[in-house]
Order: C-alpha cells, then structure tokens, then sequence
C-alpha cells in the first residue's frame, strides 16, 4: 500500500458515520450487509448512508457486490489489514518486529 492509498483509507474513516459503518461491516464478516439492513440497524436514512458507503468503496475499505437484486457490502478485509500494516511497518522503533501484525479474519 503506498502512501497515497494510506492517506485516502484514513480520510474516508476519519468521519463518524463513515467508521460507524465500516466497524458495523468488519462485525458482520464475509456475509455482509444489504444498505436496507444497514440503514436500519444503524438508525440512518438511506440517502445518507449511501453517501457513506460511495466514499469507503471509493477509498477500497469496502467492496460491493451484486446478489439478484440486492447490493451486499463487506469489509475490504485485505486492504484493512495492508493499512494496518503501513501503520505498524517501524512499530519497533524502527527495528523489524518479532512478529508480523496479524487480521481478526
């Protein structure tokens, strides 16, 4: 992940709703969400959230996908974990780490 990549993630989630969603779509796992389900569980009108959801699809964060007639959203699980990567790279004041951060999932 280049910084360029970095520096977009990290904006699309320094906004409240934006990381609200994104938390609720790495909680639900590979399964993800209907923007209905969503707009519902996290108490928001649909326009709004998919507004939210252009910007974190846009940023890589978040994946769409088509099922018959319904989108389903996920975490971008693999972009997730190279941002979290970028971040800890020199966590051991700048000496290689024992061991490599390792995904939830």
């Amino acid at each position: 992940m280049d910084e360029q990549d970095v520096v977009k993630a990290l904006a699309a989630l320094a906004q409240p709703v934006r990381l609200k969603v994104f938390r609720a779509l790495v909680v639900t796992g590979q399964a993800g969400l209907t923007p209905g389900t969503m707009a519902e569980g996290l108490g928001m009108p649909a326009n709004t959230l998919s507004f939210h959801l252009k910007e974190l699809v846009q940023a890589g964060l978040v994946t769409q996908e088509r099922a018959s007639r319904n989108l389903i959203y996920r975490a971008a699980y693999e972009r997730m974990d190279a941002l979290l990567g970028y971040l800890t790279e020199n966590c051991c004041q700048g000496a290689s780490c024992t061991a490599p951060p390792k995904s939830c999932c």
